[in-house]
């Protein structure tokens, strides 16, 4: 019934802290999700891995854990069945969404360094009521509906959510949710957005969005010019949706449709760093994915 001890499944789902770091370079295709347990790190520094070709990483219901320096593509779904999720025990598993990394009724978990790209459904998806999650330093390419942070718009446990997105690379070949938000409350900051096909900012459900000093290079089709995108909603509603920009860099005609009031006590909750000038985006993000590091030696591309 248990993993081999040794293997990353093993690792994740046993019920005390564990840092889990790997012996060398590995190519790790699962046949189900990869529940993750609670005080977890993953950590792919000193050696180059990847998770691809099969169902993924799922954080349901669990906190404080760290996921760091991983290359995630081409998540597939995966069937319903049996998987592992605690030692000696087994929870039965509906059919995956081909997520990159999702997160359902987590908190407490930081996303950082890694790469992610040709995901069957999201790269990243954060629902069910999950709070306190932190994206940064990703380095994501080639997908279409990149980040989607809140279950629906009827699932209004969403509504305390808090996401921060910070120092990530949008890179070449995705076409929107960068993120698409709903109900709770979202920082933006220090990102460096090269290219979107759609819009790289959207939502729906009054959800509060604080971009701040951003880097956005819009597309030359002079329909997709616009930064952000108001779903399922008249112009009259998303009006008062809180959705600010303040201090982004917007080139070849980038332009973000603020709404809502002024300084409200809600940005407080979409406020979770100082932000730093805009010019400075690209050394920020330089380093944004997972990283080549070897002992004595600082980890760098």
């Amino acid at each position: 019934m248990n993993p081999k001890p040794g293997t990353l499944r093993h690792g994740v789902i046993q019920e005390e802290p564990l840092w889990i770091i790997f012996k060398r370079d590995m190519v790790i295709k699962l046949h189900m999700d990869l529940l993750v347990n609670s005080y977890k790190t993953i950590d792919g520094r000193g050696a180059t891995i990847h998770i691809a070709g099969g169902p993924c990483i799922k954080v349901h219901n669990k906190r404080n854990i760290i996921i760091h320096g991983i290359h995630i593509h081409h998540c597939k779904r995966g069937g319903s069945g049996y998987v592992s999720d605690f030692p000696n025990h087994r929870t039965w598993s509906a059919r995956s969404d081909g997520d990159g990394i999702t997160i359902s009724g987590g908190s407490h978990v930081w996303v950082d360094h890694c790469s992610l790209s040709n995901c069957f459904d999201g790269l990243i998806d954060v629902v069910h009521g999950s709070t306190a999650i932190t994206i940064s330093n990703n380095y994501m390419t080639h997908h279409n509906k990149v980040m989607l942070l809140g279950h629906s718009d009827s699932y209004k446990d969403d509504k305390n959510m808090q996401v921060t997105i910070a120092f990530n690379h949008f890179g070449e070949g995705l076409g929107g949710r960068m993120p698409r938000c709903r109900f709770g409350y979202f920082h933006v900051v220090n990102n460096d957005y090269i290219h979107w096909q759609h819009y790289a900012i959207g939502g729906s459900s009054s959800p509060t969005i604080f971009s701040q000093g951003n880097r956005f290079l819009a597309p030359n089709d002079e329909d997709h010019k616009e930064v952000t995108k108001h779903f399922k909603s008249s112009e009259g509603e998303w009006k008062k949706w809180n959705w600010r920009s303040e201090g982004d860099l917007m080139l070849n005609g980038a332009f973000f449709t603020p709404s809502g009031a002024g300084a409200t006590a809600r940005y407080d909750r979409a406020s979770s760093m100082a932000a730093r000038p805009p010019l400075l985006v690209p050394s920020m993000t330089a380093g944004a994915g997972a990283l080549r590091c070897k002992n004595g030696h600082l980890c760098g591309h």
